[in-house]
Parts: C-alpha cells; sequence; structure tokens
C-alpha cells in the first residue's frame, strides 16, 4: 500500500485506507462560496501550510433539512461551504489509472457526493480505477439566474453549480496524477440531475477537454431554461424574499434561502432550478450545441430503468392518475392514438400512463440525446434497466434510482434494501453492470464476458442492453411508442 499522505498543487492531505483502497474525504477545490463569493463562480482554492486531515467528509452543498437524509444512514451537516471532493484509488502511486469521475442526482436540489451509496472503494478494488465524487452548489445557490434583474454589476454568474462541477474537473486534471490517476482518461457519470448535468457540460465550452467519455443515467440534455423563463423564477423568489436588487440577496441569511427556495414552483411542472441556457457560461441548447460538435470524441453510455416514474407514482398516487389533456398538449390530435398505443402494451391504464410519463421526462430524451450525437459519428451504447424490486410489495418495479447501488455494487449500504428488497439475484446483476462500467472506463465500450455482445447503438438497429435477471440485447425496445413521439410536432418535452 503506498503513502495516504499526497501533495497537492494547494497542499498537502493526509488521507487514510479501507481494506486495500486509500481514501481522502473532504478536500476543497474551490474557496468557500461565502459573503461576496455567493452567486459568483468558484474561485480557486486557497493554499494551506502543513497537512489538511483529509479523513473525514466535509459539509454537504446548501439544501432542505427534510430531504438530507433520504437515502443516506443519517442527515449530514449542510452548508454554503460545501466545496468539497472525495478519493477512493488503489493507491497513490505513478500507475496512470482510469478516472470516474461521478456527480450525484437530487433534482438539483438535494444530494452529496458522500452519501453511502457513492462509497467508491468497490470501483477502487474491482476494477484497479480511481473514483472522485464531488459536492456541487444546489437550488437558488447553484442555479438562480441573476443576469436579467436589477443590481447584476457585482460579477454574479449563471449555472454556478455546473461551473462547481467544472471546477471540480480542473482540480482532478491538475492534481489527480498524484492520487495514482490518469488526467488524460476520465469519465464522468451521474445519475437524474447528475446525468442532466452533464447533458449540460457536453456543450459547455469551459468543460471541452476535461473528460473522454461519459455515462448518463436516467437524464439527458433536456433539462434547461430559457433566460426569460429563468428570470420569472428568479423574480419571483426575490419577490418572496422581499428582495429589490441581486446585491441584496448577499445579506439574506442561509435558513431564510433554503425556506423561500422551498416555495418555488413552476408554472405548468417541472424542476425550479435547473441550467439556463444563459448565453455565456451555457451558450446555447444542448442539443444544438451537440449537433453542432460540442459532444465530438467523447464516447457516450446512456440508459434509463424501464419504469422511472414509479418512483414518485408511490410517493405521490395521483400523479399515476390517466391526464387527457396533458396528452393532448403533447400529441395534439393523435392524443387518442397514443394513448391506445400505451394502453395495448400495458398491463392496465395505470401502467399505461406511468410508461408515458417515463418516456417524456427520461427515455425520450435520452433517445434525442443519442440521436443527435450519432449525427456527428460520436460513438454511443445505449442500456435500459428493467429489473423490477420486490420492496413496497413490487409496486416500485424498475424505478428511477433503483441501478445506483447495482452500478456502484454497493447493494450492502444503508437504505438500499429499502429499495431493492433482498432477492438473491441482486449481486449478480451489481457484478455485472459494475463490471461493464469499469470495462467502458478504461477502453469507451461497455463489453465484458459475461454479457451478450454489445453492440454500438445506431439509429438503423438502435440495440439496447436490458439489464435483467438474464441479459438481452434488444432492437429498439419500445420502437412504436418512441415513433409515436418523434412524430409528433407538438410532442414539446
Amino acid at each position: 500500500m503506498s503513502s495516504t499522505l499526497v501533495e497537492t498543487h494547494y497542499g498537502k492531505v493526509q488521507g487514510t485506507t479501507d481494506g486495500d483502497v486509500s481514501v481522502w474525504k473532504g478536500i476543497p477545490f474551490a474557496q468557500p462560496p461565502l459573503g461576496e463569493l455567493r452567486f459568483h463562480a468558484p474561485q480557486k482554492p486557497v493554499s494551506w501550510s502543513g497537512v489538511r486531515d483529509a479523513t473525514a467528509f466535509g459539509a454537504i452543498s446548501a439544501q432542505p433539512a427534510a430531504i438530507m437524509g433520504l437515502f443516506s444512514a443519517t442527515p449530514e451537516l449542510s452548508s454554503e461551504d460545501s466545496l468539497f471532493l472525495n478519493i477512493w484509488s488503489p493507491g497513490a502511486d505513478d500507475r496512470q489509472r482510469p478516472v470516474l469521475f461521478w456527480i450525484h442526482g437530487g433534482a438539483f436540489t438535494a444530494g452529496s457526493g458522500s452519501t453511502a451509496w457513492y462509497d467508491g472503494k468497490a470501483f477502487a478494488s474491482n476494477g484497479d480505477v480511481v473514483v472522485v465524487t464531488i459536492n456541487y452548489r444546489l437550488g437558488a445557490l447553484g442555479f438562480l439566474h441573476l443576469a436579467d434583474v436589477e443590481g447584476t454589476d457585482a460579477g454574479f454568474s449563471s449555472n454556478c453549480g455546473l461551473l462547481d462541477q467544472i471546477a471540480a474537473l480542473e482540480w482532478v486534471r491538475d492534481n489527480i496524477a498524484a492520487f495514482g490517476g490518469d488526467p488524460a482518461n476520465i469519465t464522468i457519470f451521474g445519475e437524474s440531475a447528475g446525468a442532466m448535468s452533464i447533458g449540460a457540460l457536453l456543450t459547455m465550452p469551459q468543460a471541452k477537454g476535461l473528460y473522454q467519455r461519459a455515462i448518463l443515467q436516467s437524464g439527458a440534455s433536456h433539462n434547461v431554461r430559457t433566460s426569460e423563463k429563468a428570470t420569472t423564477i428568479t423574480r419571483a423568489f426575490m419577490n418572496a424574499l422581499n428582495v429589490q436588487k441581486a446585491t441584496d440577496l448577499l445579506s439574506v441569511p442561509l435558513e431564510q434561502l433554503l425556506e423561500v427556495q422551498s416555495t418555488i414552483t413552476v408554472p405548468g411542472g417541472g424542476l425550479p432550478f435547473e441550467p439556463v441556457i444563459d448565453g455565456k457560461t451555457l451558450p446555447q441548447p444542448p442539443l444544438d450545441a451537440i449537433a453542432h460538435g460540442s459532444a465530438d470524441g467523447v464516447s457516450l453510455l446512456i440508459g434509463t430503468n424501464r419504469d422511472e416514474m414509479r418512483l414518485f407514482t408511490l410517493m405521490d398516487p395521483n400523479e399515476a392518475v390517466f391526464k387527457m389533456p396533458l396528452l393532448e398538449k403533447l400529441f395534439g390530435e393523435k392524443a387518442e392514438q397514443v394513448a391506445a398505443l400505451y394502453e395495448a402494451n400495458a398491463a392496465t391504464r395505470e401502467d399505461a400512463w406511468v410508461d408515458i410519463l417515463t418516456d417524456r421526462t427520461f427515455r425520450i430524451p435520452a433517445l434525442s440525446l443519442a440521436d443527435r450525437a450519432l449525427e456527428r459519428g460520436t460513438p454511443v451504447w445505449m442500456y435500459r434497466f428493467d429489473w423490477s424490486s420486490p420492496a413496497f410489495g413490487g409496486q416500485l418495479k424498475a424505478c428511477h434510482a433503483l441501478e445506483v447501488p447495482f452500478v456502484w455494487n454497493n447493494l450492502d449500504k444503508q437504505g438500499v434494501e429499502m429499495l431493492t428488497g433482498d432477492s438473491p439475484m441482486r449481486q449478480k446483476i451489481a457484478e455485472d453492470m459494475h463490471a461493464a462500467w469499469i470495462a467502458f472506463a478504461y477502453t469507451g465500450e461497455p463489453a465484458i464476458p459475461r454479457l451478450p455482445t454489445w453492440p454500438a447503438y445506431h439509429t438503423d438497429r438502435r440495440a439496447t442492453m436490458l439489464f435483467n435477471e438474464a441479459y438481452e440485447v434488444v432492437n429498439d425496445p419500445q420502437g412504436a411508442e418512441r415513433r409515436a413521439w418523434e412524430e409528433s410536432v407538438s410532442a414539446a418535452l
């Protein structure tokens, strides 16, 4: 085992060991975004003298307390001073291993890189790779758009949360070799809002060249907002705080910001805080940028879960109620035809509606991203996670986030069994998905001997790996439903 005392560009850090893996936690990759730095782009860390202790996680990004511990063992300390990253490595040596860089999900308002599900020991030990997890600013602190309101001469930036992710990637580029990683072989991967972040990073000029591969789990490039719509949300936020100028937001107590943030809603639904097409940090709609080559040279692994929306309909059964007006808004005069198509391929009308919502929110955006990338000759692999959880009486099926502990091979972590149940089939699937992700980090292809031959994704065949108790490659799964979305001129996602 190599030493866990490592010299970074900013000072020395002392890590620890977990079995055969070296671990460093709570390393700052930017200055604390406090006071005058609130709503500003992240600044380089300040160097320190002596040795910084890196054996405990730093605070997680400020978020409402009610959701902090949803899938964690205990609620963690939440703070504006949260721009930390964590590293797991087989050793701080000169081996130049592939790097897996994880961006957590949580609807852009919750989550952290220190959640137990994202413990990188299994990846480092089983795959001889280096794993990095990060925090980034969330909610209003990370995604409030201030460019078009009064008092914006103070250097405020849009998309601070995405810029935090880029700052962490820059830190990894400059420092990861000292931890046994290869700065020229970085795979960014994330789930839900983490994958949606990657869908934006693929198009951001500042992120260009900082990674070579990307894995998007249950998220794509659609979750962005125009500056006009973002400004409407910003004004509602400021009005609720009784704040007149953007600069006045610098002195609002954090607790008050979080309280008001929780009251902000979007007419018609959607996430209140998400990436903004501001013309600067995010210059244009991501799909347009990808069509013009912004993701050229980056290999992509993209996928969704078969029953994504089951997680949300379990929490709010009203979400599962078939809503014909929404279908008419999406498909116009074809709404009845589309409803009949989904009902013909589902056991119940409720199942059909959940399939429609899953496609609208997750699967169709993923396929759209793949299609745009393929137009540029970008290598793409596609998967769908079909394994159905027995938890909650089988109501979850293959729901949103279910694949995460399988990918990380962390089925034994706190809270996982609540989502997955205790089926003995889980471990084999976890080991094989885990190995496929490691293979992708090494070669840009997710091929491993234990899976069927997994062809690259192309629009003529649309080969998709289905992860279930038996693995199967299917051409264009749910193809009729996919075509219904493509053929509808009014199906705005």
